[in-house]
């Protein structure tokens, strides 16, 4: 698992390879990954928006930006969680995704939080180190 923590926000990533949406023969390869947000913070927000970077292992790099996430932009009071899960795929058989979320304050302030960067290997991939 990989976790950040953005004024008291945290972001908790869970990736897994989804091996029976994948198709290797066709440089298809798929993961899923599940995302815990806490608010520990004494303060509400509002999940706005989301970034995402993601490469493959060929450094070919894909943005992606919308509102929310999985079609909700879920208001968290202190003490709040909320769980999601989505998926990514590539043609390459890894790659490494990092973003942040826009929130927003009850109060109108708006910030960033941290998606760690988290991998996404296949099971048994070969790495030859030099």
């Amino acid at each position: 698992m990989y976790r950040a923590l953005t004024r008291d926000i945290e972001v908790v990533v869970e990736p897994f390879y989804l091996e029976e949406q994948s198709d290797p023969d066709d440089d298809r390869y798929v993961w899923g990954y599940r995302i815990v947000i806490s608010n520990h913070s004494k303060e509400a927000v509002k999940l706005v928006t989301r970034y995402w970077h993601i490469t493959d292992m060929n450094g070919i790099v894909d943005e992606v930006t919308g509102p929310g996430v999985v079609g909700e932009q879920p208001h968290l009071k202190p003490g709040d969680t909320y769980e999601y899960s989505s998926g990514c795929p590539l043609d390459t058989p890894s790659g490494m995704m990092f973003g942040h979320y826009q929130m927003e304050t009850d109060g109108g302030e708006q910030f960033h939080v941290k998606i760690p960067a988290f991998s996404l290997d296949t099971p048994n991939l070969l790495r030859t180190l030099n």
